[in-house]
């Protein structure tokens, strides 16, 4: 079975393969899907390292000529993801994580918001929520962010109300897990560089569609409609899954020796806050300043280093960075030969074939409905993004009339982040929250079910708003 199970994208690839060519494909776009659908499936079940899958597919694809006739082009094909200016900025934002991280200034942060707002439960609740948001804007991992700098502080805290996953989970700890989760969602779609699929997303809509979405176009639609939902995501908690301890006077104090531990703030934590923000102000104003995000982006990493923020050796030895550069570098390839080979168009016309007739307004709706609740079937947004953001734009544009194509494609790529609180699967951190154990399975997948439907609801609000 182990076996089976690891050869699954191979096999799945290859009995596509064999079918016949349907009508209106050449052999050689069918391949093509076919390997790209073995992709997917490979992101999904993960055999091999997720950038691996990306990287044989690419390898695959262009060795057979599937994308075009000439060597040097299927060469130039191959290699395009990685002159991406996109991966690039994910990449650097990576950097500035581990900024963070490296010098206590995430924790800090953290300790902080605790201390002030943690004498209650519900303001515990708050303070991991506001930690999340802080760090959103410059970490694009929310992995990173919400398992790897909050959840080893809030983890601390119920225990020291005897609150732990075999005794009394519900007295704090089933809340505050909740929370974490849930607020690292809605953050993820406020921000364009909260989730490192927002800016996949973005630059697979412009390949496939010619359609830009800057960091402040994002921000302009995103945060003014987020921003409601992040303060009420904490109470619905409270409110829907409350804990059994309403008030935690322990906490604050417990910060403050924690803060008192790390020392007053260093100068490093300083210039990291300084980068932060300098690094804000470009992606926010980047038009009015004539730079580029990425280069932005890249100018700012290289501040960190040559001012000892990081060292090189912390650039180099990331392997969480290079990891992600080589998979999303492949998957932008991947996705871009869907356009090449006239899959996106075919596609395109068979689903707006079963969705003519009905308004631009139904028609948006209908996508942003399912393209949310299709996430049940994956277990990576980034798997997600790349199987279905490209076809979800093929089949919208014969449907909408131009102006309302950019629209519709910030709805989509918006959404990518409250999905994840559909599922224990559904998102990075999800897993590490999860395997707290404060929460049962079962009452996750209700509880998920509940949130999920409250977040897309949300989303078609603003749909309705935007559009």
């Amino acid at each position: 079975m182990k076996i089976l199970l690891k050869f699954s994208p191979v096999i799945v690839a290859a009995l596509l393969a064999i079918l016949p060519t349907p009508e209106g494909l050449t052999p050689q776009a069918w391949y093509f899907l076919s390997i790209f659908v073995g992709v997917v499936v490979g992101l999904i079940i993960e055999p091999v390292p997720a950038a691996l899958v990306g990287l044989s597919g690419v390898a695959l694809v262009a060795a057979l000529g599937l994308v075009d006739p000439s060597p040097a082009a299927n060469r130039a094909w191959a290699l395009s993801g990685f002159s991406n200016g996109v991966i690039w900025l994910i990449f650097a934002a990576f950097m500035f994580a581990l900024g963070y991280q490296k010098t206590g200034l995430g924790k800090r942060i953290s300790l902080h918001l605790i201390r002030f707002l943690g004498k209650s439960t519900l303001g515990l609740g708050y303070a991991i929520a506001f930690s999340d948001a802080i760090l959103a804007p410059f970490m694009p991992s929310n992995t990173a962010r919400s398992a790897g700098t909050i959840y080893p502080i809030a983890s601390n805290i119920p225990p020291m109300f005897d609150s732990t996953p075999d005794k009394d989970p519900r007295r704090m700890g089933a809340y505050l897990s909740w929370v974490g989760i849930s607020a690292t969602c809605v953050t993820s779609s406020m921000f364009l560089t909260a989730l490192a699929p927002n800016l996949l997303a973005v630059d697979m809509i412009q390949k496939s569609s010619g359609i830009a979405i800057s960091w402040g176009d994002w921000a302009a639609v995103m945060i003014p409609a987020m921003l409601p939902l992040f303060i009420l995501t904490p109470w619905l908690g409270y409110v829907l899954y409350p804990p059994t301890l309403k008030h935690s006077p322990e906490a604050p104090a417990w910060a403050a020796e924690e803060l008192d531990k790390m020392g007053r703030t260093s100068t490093k934590e300083l210039m990291m806050l300084g980068y932060a923000v300098l690094a804000l102000i470009f992606w926010i104003f980047g038009k009015q300043l004539h730079v580029d995000s990425t280069v932005a982006a890249i100018s700012v990493l290289s501040l960190m280093v040559l001012t000892g923020v990081i060292t090189w050796q912390d650039v180099i030895s990331n392997k969480g960075a290079w990891n992600v550069l080589t998979w999303f570098a492949t998957l932008v390839a991947m996705a871009s030969g869907l356009k090449k080979t006239g899959i996106l168009d075919w596609v395109g016309n068979i689903i707006s074939t079963n969705l003519a007739g009905m308004s631009p307004v139904s028609v948006i709706v209908m996508l942003v409905i399912l393209f949310f609740v299709l996430h049940y079937f994956f277990a990576s947004t980034t798997a997600h993004t790349t199987a279905l953001l490209p076809l979800f734009m093929a089949t919208a544009a014969p449907l909408l009339p131009p102006e309302l194509l950019p629209k519709v494609a910030l709805m989509l790529a918006g959404s990518l982040g409250l999905m994840g609180i559909i599922t224990p699967y559904a998102t990075g951190p999800s897993p590490i929250w999860y395997g707290a154990g404060f929460i049962s399975q079962a009452r996750w997948w209700a509880l998920g079910a509940v949130f999920g439907l409250i977040y897309l609801g949300s989303m078609l609000v603003v749909t309705a708003i935007y559009v």
